[in-house]
């Protein structure tokens, strides 16, 4: 990444930086300091959710990879705590499994970890905007799985058969959180968790959590 000049002191975007790796984190926080206002870091998906829904920041610079899960499950855990803000994902993996997992979560862009600093400050200040942002040719794999085009294997079908609600509350399932806590994320009775649960294991034909929880870490879907 290249140095930028510092931004307008109205303008700063409130920016949390989610990565294991503490010294990437150290690097980016160097290199766009000048520019955002870095209000928060974690390293792994559970810090992650309580330092965003703690700060609630403008834009999550979010690593695809992490202890305890991936990108996704750091979104849809946010959601489920109906906190607003907006992710962009900041990875070495250009793979498209990767952004487009991270993309059909809800992040608002994807761009890799060799762009210029200058380069990921206006990324940022864009999809706080409401754009979408991606790096060069990582657009495409976006455009090809939303028409369809992408090999099978890029694209699960078994996910597809759930609803967006039921795909929440099979990613708290996994996680381990019980019924309980599921509810209280999602604001919604215990016995709807109940139903979306039942509803998912017959979906995936899986016979209880345990088995749900390995088939969501072989799509790392936690």
């Amino acid at each position: 990444m290249q140095s930028s000049a510092p931004q307008d002191q109205r303008n700063r975007k409130r920016v949390v930086l989610v990565d294991d790796h503490a010294l990437v984190r150290a690097g980016v926080k160097s290199e766009i300091g000048d520019a955002v206002d870095v209000v928060g870091e974690a390293d792994d998906v559970e810090g992650a959710i309580d330092v965003i829904c703690a700060t609630v920041p403008d834009v999550v610079l979010l690593d695809v990879h992490l202890p305890g899960g991936n990108g996704p499950a750091v979104i849809a855990g946010v959601r489920a705590a109906e906190v607003q803000t907006t992710f962009l994902a900041l990875s070495v993996s250009d793979a498209a499994e990767d952004v487009i997992a991270v993309i059909r979560a809800g992040a608002r862009g994807y761009v890799t970890k060799a762009i210029a600093s200058s380069e990921l400050i206006d990324a940022i200040t864009r999809v706080a905007a409401g754009d979408a942002v991606f790096s060069p040719r990582l657009a495409g794999f976006v455009l090809d799985a939303f028409a369809g085009s992408l090999p099978t294997d890029q694209v699960d079908p078994e996910l597809d058969l759930l609803t967006n609600r039921e795909q929440e509350v099979m990613r708290l399932l996994a996680r381990g959180y019980a019924y309980k806590e599921v509810a209280k994320r999602l604001s919604i009775s215990i016995k709807t968790v109940e139903t979306h649960a039942s509803s998912v294991l017959r979906k995936l034909q899986l016979s209880n959590r345990h088995q749900l929880s390995r088939w969501a870490a072989d799509r790392r879907l936690i």
